[in-house]
């Protein structure tokens, strides 16, 4: 049996006796064992693939043009209306202009937008995909949330209005938890 000797303190002028402390005995004959890691739900396949963009096309023309309206529309709906379209679309514009890379802050919501939908990818992926397929990766999360029953145009508050009318069944991401939750 060995016993835990804590280590010299530091000197501050006020004397200590060393008797005060307790020795207590360690014993090496059962370790701690690992916490049991919580097994996640199998990850579920995009619905469309990145070009995919001939589905809807209107959707494509836009975001070819105007890609800050697509993303609004996204973002909004994972934010789950705690922001505006508006004003995701004009920071999203905003970064492209100052920096000419406004990917970094769509990659984001991707890598966000997969963890809530349990989607295929990792965080590597959605950086790539969106520095060199940015339109793409946006229509094909466009794309994602018509077919789990979002209507785009009326954003998170009017989806919600329609679904509590029981004519379309919505499938709204589920809660996030944070890692250091039980």
């Amino acid at each position: 049996m060995s016993y835990y000797t804590p280590p010299p303190q530091p000197a501050t002028g006020v004397p200590v006796d060393e008797s005060q402390f307790q020795k207590t005995p360690i014993s090496f004959q059962n370790p701690p064992q690992p916490r049991p890691q919580l097994r996640s739900q199998p990850l579920v396949a995009w619905s469309t693939g990145l070009c995919g963009c001939f589905d809807d096309c209107s959707n494509c023309w836009l975001t070819c043009c105007c890609p800050c309206i697509t993303f609004g529309q996204v973002s909004e709906i994972l934010d789950r209306g705690s922001s505006s379209c508006g004003v995701n679309g004009a920071l999203y514009t905003l970064i492209a202009v100052l920096t000419g890379c406004s990917c970094i802050y769509s990659c984001m919501y991707r890598n966000k937008f997969r963890k809530n939908y349990n989607l295929e990818g990792n965080s590597c992926t959605d950086c790539l995909i969106h520095c060199f397929c940015e339109q793409c990766a946006l229509c094909q999360e466009y794309r994602e949330l018509k077919n789990r029953g979002f209507d785009m145009s009326l954003g998170w508050h009017g989806n919600m209005e329609r679904g509590r009318g029981g004519d379309v069944a919505l499938t709204p991401p589920p809660a996030a938890y944070d890692s250091m939750q039980r």
